[in-house]
């Protein structure tokens, strides 16, 4: 695995000779509509980001608080924890609506889903009507966003795929600002509504999804996948090279495509839940992918994503204008740092990332324990003012990692055939990490207050040890090139050999 970045950038070298220079994401009409549709996938994640905001600012509302009696802080687990456990009851079904329906279907199913939840959520008389809805929300995210970070990466032009599928886990943040900032402008009403509205945007991505994801087109893969090879062939030509079928970069995607499902299913039968656990490739594969969901969660941002009315509380900062303004800045800056480090993921590489990330939270959670101990000892204001500085520092480096590359890092090292259920294991972790997170950190926040902080400052260093030894890069190489470093030589010699014997000769740059 030491030699991933050197087979990466050869194989950079080798691809870019099929790009055509002058084609560029804003000089080329094609390329400019497959992005729209890229930007309609994306929007996958804002139901997700827009929750966990919205839940924190509602919490900060009287008008719900007053409406639902003030719910205990077993019940606010709950009610944050539900979403998941409707995520959890969807994961059976997922990847097979992906890998048999196809990917757009199912977008079409959980954003139908999620647009019923968002109006029984809008509408809710009481709090068994509220929790009902956010059940079904997480049930239809679930089909939504199993399918959509793999179109995405599946019909995206291989110069943008990793900046485009990276950018999917960031918009989180697009929904989680549109909440924060919602929830603050809707505070000033003095009726249900105060919270109503706030529950009303949350189905705006899924509107637009049910309306528009007939018009995106399917996966290539897939569509190789079920043997209709001229429909992945027309799409790759019509998007990628203005309809020129003989394109070689067309040519090159299509063969090696071909080459590397056939090889998936013929040669290691590698298409079924069981080859997850089995061949030592995907066991490579899901160490690191089971480790990065929980990570993405057990780092202690699950305490300021879910509970910062709660963090807010022990360090003083109890004025509900204050939380919400400071909510609605914070999501600001994640979103920011989030998309920067998406746009550079193919100069700056996976793995330096992930270990610059790691370091940061450990270093930066660390000294917001520190400061969140002096308050709770002396009340000073200085300590808490430090704990908000902190908690912006904090996301800073979560935000260049574990925001923008969990997604995207995921999908492009599983191959086509188990890509589905390999990202379904992924999501399904993420669930299992925030169902406990969901209900322990409010109990814990109330009983101990900030030493409970001190068990994410350890975890955080075993993160970081846990990547340094595991992060493989995979920076430069396509979707199919990443089985190289985790299938072995054997893999990379039969995609070759299919691509040596069909692949036209490249195009020369001018």
């Amino acid at each position: 695995m030491a030699g991933g970045p050197a087979v990466a950038a050869n194989a950079n070298v080798a691809f870019d000779k099929l790009l055509d220079p002058r084609r560029k994401w804003y000089n080329n009409r094609r390329l400019i509509v497959l992005n729209a549709w890229v930007f309609l996938l994306l929007i996958t994640s804002y139901a997700n980001g827009y929750d966990g905001s919205m839940m924190n600012g509602l919490q900060s509302l009287d008008q719900w608080t007053n409406y639902f009696n003030y719910p205990s802080p077993g019940m606010i687990g709950l009610l944050n924890a539900i979403q998941n456990i409707g995520g959890l009851a969807a994961y059976p079904f997922a990847p097979y609506s992906s890998d048999g329906l196809g990917r757009r279907t199912t977008i079409f199913i959980g954003s139908l889903i999620i647009c019923a939840a968002t109006a029984l959520q809008s509408a809710s008389q009481s709090m068994q009507m509220f929790i009902g809805s956010r059940f079904l929300i997480g049930f239809g995210i679930t089909f939504a966003a199993n399918a959509a970070p793999m179109l995405v990466t599946e019909i995206s032009y291989p110069k943008y795929r990793a900046a485009q599928t990276s950018t999917y886990n960031s918009l989180w943040y697009l929904g989680s600002i549109v909440a924060a900032w919602t929830t603050f402008g809707t505070f000033k009403v003095n009726n249900t509504w105060a919270w109503r509205i706030p529950s009303i945007l949350q189905g705006l991505p899924a509107v637009l999804q049910v309306l528009l994801i007939y018009f995106v087109p399917e996966s290539p893969r897939w569509l190789v996948s079920k043997g209709r090879d001229v429909e992945a062939l027309k799409v790759l030509a019509y998007y990628h090279a203005d309809g020129n079928e003989q394109d070689p970069l067309v040519q090159h995607e299509l063969e090696e495509i071909k080459a590397s499902i056939e090889y998936n299913r013929t040669v290691t039968a590698n298409v079924g839940w069981k080859s997850l656990f089995t061949k030592k490739a995907n066991l490579k594969r899901m160490r690191i992918i089971i480790a990065l969901a929980f990570f993405s969660q057990w780092s202690g941002n699950g305490l300021v994503s879910y509970y910062l009315h709660g963090v807010f509380d022990t360090i003083g900062i109890t004025d509900p204008t204050t939380q919400l303004l400071i909510n609605g800045l914070l999501q600001i800056w994640n979103l920011f740092w989030a998309l920067l480090a998406a746009s550079k993921v193919d100069k700056w590489g996976r793995r330096p990332l992930f270990l610059t990330s790691a370091a940061g939270m450990f270093v930066s959670f660390m000294l917001q324990t520190i400061c969140s101990a002096v308050f709770a000892q002396q009340g000073s204001s200085s300590s808490a003012h430090a704990v908000i500085a902190f908690i912006f520092i904090f996301y800073a480096f979560y935000d260049i990692a574990f925001t923008p590359l969990i997604v995207s890092y995921t999908v492009e090292i599983l191959p086509f055939s188990v890509r589905a259920k390999g990202f379904n294991v992924f999501n399904f972790v993420i669930s299992l990490s925030l169902i406990f997170n969901q209900y322990a950190n409010p109990v814990a926040l109330q009983n101990i207050g900030w030493k409970y902080y001190i068990v994410y400052v350890c975890f955080t260093a075993f993160e970081f040890a846990f990547l340094y030894f595991y992060i493989v890069e995979t920076k430069g190489l396509t979707l199919e090139e990443t089985a190289a470093l985790f299938d072995g030589e054997e893999a990379e010699q039969i995609v070759d050999s299919a691509l040596d014997e069909k692949t036209p000769p490249s195009l020369e740059k001018e």
